[in-house]
């Protein structure tokens, strides 16, 4: 038990950060941490919360098929099949979802091509790639209003124990090892993001 209130502390943590840059408007996204593997069990957050606020009901505790262990009113994020694909997929330790502006217009940007492309930017360092010609490709797929059909095309996407995925004109999905890792990717690609937004504003200028 002190196990897994030590993951549910990281996580409204990890929440109560994602909360201070307001990446979780109109009760928007779902983060999720792994608390086990046999069974596999994760905490996720629960739907429909204010995550600016912390409270004893902002997760709650599921199996590997998204559904809850034990007895609660609490209904797991819509969008848990996203986790479960990450947790069954690989073993990464947490998964974060959320909506941006920045993310959005670049899916919407780049949907098309179904990826966006980094090069030459020193934050793709958080996805350990060093190489001083590295590139960085984060796939977007399909908005499917179907939630399994949306897993399925997000899990053909994880192949690594870190990654991310954007989905068009929705969000972004990244996991990692931990929540450290997690957090750190996340906070890469928003940053990357917003500067391939603000260097394509300011091209016909220069």
């Amino acid at each position: 038990m002190s196990e897994l209130i030590s993951k549910w502390n990281e996580l409204a943590d990890i929440k109560d950060e994602l909360a201070a840059r307001d990446w979780f408007m109109g009760t928007s996204g779902n983060l999720s941490i792994k608390a086990g593997n046999n069974p596999l069990q994760f905490l996720v957050t629960a739907s429909g919360k204010d995550k600016r606020k912390r409270t004893s009901e902002d997760f709650l505790l599921v199996d590997g098929d998204g559904l809850p262990v034990g007895k609660t009113h609490l209904k797991p994020s819509a969008e848990t099949l996203l986790h479960c694909a990450v947790y069954g997929k690989t073993q990464a330790g947490c998964s974060l979802h959320v909506h941006t502006v920045a993310n959005n217009v670049i899916s919407e940007l780049y949907g098309d091509k179904g990826v966006v492309k980094f090069q030459g930017q020193e934050l793709i360092k958080a996805f350990d790639m060093w190489e001083e010609d590295a590139l960085l490709s984060i796939p977007i797929i399909y908005n499917y209003a179907d939630i399994p059909k949306l897993a399925d095309t997000f899990a053909e996407h994880i192949s690594a124990d870190k990654g991310a995925v954007l989905i068009r004109n929705h969000g972004i999905t990244v996991w990692g090892r931990n929540g450290f890792e997690a957090k750190k990717l996340l906070e890469a690609c928003e940053f990357l993001f917003q500067y391939k937004i603000t260097l394509l504003q300011t091209k016909p200028f220069l």
